[in-house]
């Protein structure tokens, strides 16, 4: 009789979870998100050295116009790679473990996850647009960490331990302007691999 009575409770815990909380999230996304983010660092690395820019030894960074609006698409197009692959492994293990996607809980953490985005986007273009390039980067890191921690709740608990840390590895750059890139790497890059092939072993 008791074993039903935790079978029961289990099966009730587990449907609430489901109706609260956004659980199709697979780890794969962040693996992905993080090559994407990875390769993209990578080249632009390349890009500055095709530049004349050795990246690690300059203690002063000058970007011309057309490099600054190339790294933005640069951005831009990594943004949307990672949304694609994001998707895509959302939505297949919706499917495989035949839950609903579009959900109220759904619904809450993109809003919770979109407002500090926005925030930081606009800030973002701001620093671009007064020329304090070096502070672009850290400020990537510090509005992302606080989007995802802000969107914890609607999902996985475990997101909050990738949002610290972009948090932090954000507010560290901050007072090594000029290596942006490295931290940047660092943030979207390892960290999502990390934090991806964790969640996928944990969660598949």
């Amino acid at each position: 009789m008791n074993q039903k009575h935790q079978e029961d409770l289990a099966h009730i815990r587990s449907m609430m979870e489901r109706s609260s909380r956004f659980i199709s999230l697979s780890g794969l996304s962040g693996v992905f998100a993080g090559l994407s983010a990875l390769i993209g660092g990578i080249y632009v690395y390349q890009l500055f050295k095709a530049n004349g820019m050795d990246y690690l030894s300059d203690d002063h960074k000058l970007y011309s116009t057309n490099l600054v609006s190339e790294l933005f698409w640069i951005g831009f197009t990594i943004l949307i790679c990672a949304l694609v692959f994001g998707t895509f492994f959302t939505v297949r293990k919706s499917k495989k473990c035949n839950l609903p996607i579009w959900t109220s809980a759904t619904k809450k953490m993109l809003f919770n996850l979109a407002v500090p985005l926005a925030a930081g986007g606009i800030f973002c273009l701001a620093l671009i647009y007064h020329g304090h390039f070096g502070l672009v980067a850290p400020a990537t890191l510090i509005f992302y960490g606080l989007a995802v921690i802000n969107a914890e709740k609607y999902t996985f608990s475990d997101i909050k331990y990738l949002g610290f840390s972009e948090l932090i590895l954000g507010c560290i750059s901050l007072f090594y302007i000029g290596y942006g890139l490295i931290f940047w790497i660092l943030g979207f890059g390892i960290l999502h691999i990390l934090y991806g092939l964790v969640m996928f072993k944990k969660y598949k």
